[in-house]
Parts: structure tokens; C-alpha cells; sequence
């Protein structure tokens, strides 16, 4: 870990954590799958673990570490490509399987330590995406899912096929995908990103100029920005394009399902909250959802944007809480 950055997460988070009376956050690494992923890790207690999605790192739980480490094992990773854990340079070690088992591998060596066999997985964007598959992959590890504002990839994938709403709003995925994707978004001190990542919260109040200063670091990190990008690069995910059909890297992997085969079926008691002015997801991502999620539960929250986790913690955590709550 780069010293200054350590230094800094550690005056923030041990400063949070004595403001709020939660537990102080350790961080650590391990090495899994091939990989050698960093997380912050506090608190005690059965395992509840946070995915990130892009181009967020561990950070964008920091509201959740703090409330559920008062009585679980809270663990929020920087996933591969991202902030401190490993960059593969090759795309296929982006593929949605892959990334679904550096989730196996870090919750089978976390589970060791907290105990038990099974732990909650919540998760946001691309990594709600990784979540859903490895939810289908291996519901015997999970109590629990939790997912925000991420789409199931069966019905993603009819909506970016059928519906000119959502391929319109998954326009900006052609963008990620390009060749010149790491210039724009790093462009004047990555403006381009802070603004559609955190010009939200800074409008509000929800973020500090502290926390935009360790969201430049992450980005700053050697190879994260391409790190981020290459999970778009790899799945080949977007809208339908006139490259569409040469744009897609050779050595990329192909989609983990089929989603014309109906493979990607969640058997596990499932929360979906649901930021309703998110501009990029769009609701009808929860049209027929309860078809592949048989046990399913989903909060809107109206007035929440794709970034509701952190511009909405509280409500979040209340829904969390609740749905944990539940026999």
C-alpha cells in the first residue's frame, strides 16, 4: 500500500470509527484466485460482505462498514483491477465467472477466521452484477443477498436487445469500452469522473472534499482506471452499435450464461433496493425480475439516484437491517 494513502485511510476511517463508536477498520490483504485482493475488515460477528461497483473501491461502504461491524465481521474488498488489490493485464482475467470466484475464494479464507459456513453478500453495480452470478453459482455460502441498484444479467441482457430506453442509457458503455476511455475519464484531474461519480453528493452534502480526494487516489493507483474499465472490455457488455460485431477484444470471454437459456436462476432469500432516478439502470430492470429471484423482496426508493448508497446511507441500512431482521 502506497504510505501516504495508508496514512491517510487510516486518520479517516480510525477518525470515523471513534466519531461514531463503531469499530476502528483494519485493512488487509489476501491472496485468492490467482490474485492478491486488499479489504477493510472491522467488527465481529457472522460475515456480511460489500461489493463495490465502477469506479468505486471499497470506500463507497463506508457508511455500511460502520453500522453492521457493531455486530457482524463487516468486509468491504477493493475488487481485482481496483485501487490496491491486483490489475491482470489480460482481459479474460476480467470474465464475470472469474470475478465471481475471486468471491468464493476471499469469502471461503474470511469464513475460517469469523466462523460459520454461509455469510450475506450485498452489492452495487458491477458488483451486484458479480453477485448475482455467484449467488447462482453457489447459494449454499449465502444467508443472504443484497443487491443495489445492479441488473440480473437475464434480464439486462433482453433489455439491452429489446428496450431503446435502456440502450440509450447504457449508451456511455460503447464510450467505456473504447480505446481512448482512460484519457477522457482521467482528463483535468479526472473532472469528467468526479462529476458523475460524486458531483451528486457534493451538491448535497453526502460528500466531503475528503472523500473526493481518496476517490482521486484510488484512481491514481497504476493501472485501476484501465483495471475498472476492462470489466466492460471483457464482458463486451452495451448497447447494440455498428462496430458491435468487431469492437469486442479477441481474447475477451464470452458471457458467463446464456441468457436465452434462462441459466442464471438466484435461490436465496434476495433484497433489491432500487434508486428509482438512477439514469444509467432503469427500472424496468426489476420488470420480471421475481421470475429468476423466486425469493424476492424489492424496495424503491423514489428520490434515490445510482449512487444511493452513499448519498442515502441511512435508508439503505434501515432496509438492510430490515431485511436481515426477517426469520
Amino acid at each position: 500500500m502506497n504510505a501516504a494513502l495508508a496514512a491517510a485511510i487510516g486518520v479517516v476511517m480510525v477518525a470515523g470509527a471513534l466519531q461514531s463508536g463503531a469499530p476502528a477498520i483494519a485493512h488487509e490483504y489476501a491472496d485468492v484466485n490467482g490474485v492478491k485482493l486488499h479489504y477493510a475488515r472491522a467488527g465481529k460477528g457472522p460475515l456480511i460482505v460489500f461489493l463495490h461497483g465502477f469506479p468505486e473501491f471499497w470506500y463507497e461502504w463506508k457508511h455500511q462498514l460502520a453500522e453492521f461491524s457493531t455486530d457482524h465481521t463487516a468486509v468491504a474488498p477493493d475488487m481485482r483491477g481496483y485501487n490496491l488489490s491486483s490489475k491482470p493485464s489480460e482481459l479474460s482475467e476480467y470474465a464475470v465467472p472469474k470475478l465471481a470466484d475471486d468471491v468464493r475464494a476471499l469469502a471461503s479464507e474470511l469464513l475460517k477466521a469469523a466462523g460459520g459456513e454461509r455469510f450475506t453478500l450485498v452489492a452495487h453495480d458491477w458488483g451486484g452484477v458479480v453477485a448475482w452470478v455467484f449467488a447462482a453459482l453457489h447459494p449454499e455460502m449465502l444467508d443472504r443477498l443484497v443487491i443495489v441498484n445492479a441488473p440480473h444479467p437475464t434480464i439486462f441482457s433482453r433489455l439491452l436487445r429489446d428496450d431503446p430506453a435502456q440502450q440509450k442509457a447504457s449508451g456511455y458503455m460503447l464510450l467505456f469500452r473504447g480505446p481512448q476511455a482512460e484519457e477522457t475519464l482521467s482528463a483535468n484531474g479526472y473532472a469528467m469522473l468526479t462529476s458523475m461519480v460524486l458531483g451528486g453528493g457534493l451538491k448535497n452534502g453526502t460528500v466531503t472534499d475528503a472523500d473526493t480526494q481518496m476517490y482521486v487516489d484510488a484512481w491514481s493507483q497504476p493501472g485501476a482506471l484501465t483495471g475498472g474499465l476492462n470489466y466492460y472490455r471483457a464482458s463486451g457488455i452495451g448497447p447494440p452499435s455498428p462496430a458491435a460485431a468487431s469492437d469486442r477484444p479477441a481474447d475477451a470471454a464470452p458471457p458467463p450464461f446464456d441468457p436465452a437459456q434462462g441459466g442464471l436462476v438466484v435461490r436465496v432469500p434476495t433484497l433489491v433496493i432500487w434508486g428509482e432516478k438512477d439514469t444509467a439502470l432503469l427500472t424496468n430492470n426489476l420488470n420480471g425480475l421475481d421470475a429468476v429471484v423466486p425469493q424476492l423482496t424489492v424496495k424503491r426508493i423514489p428520490d434515490g439516484t445510482h449512487w444511493v448508497v452513499r448519498e442515502q446511507a441511512p435508508e439503505v441500512n434501515r432496509l438492510i437491517r430490515a431485511f436481515l431482521s426477517q426469520p
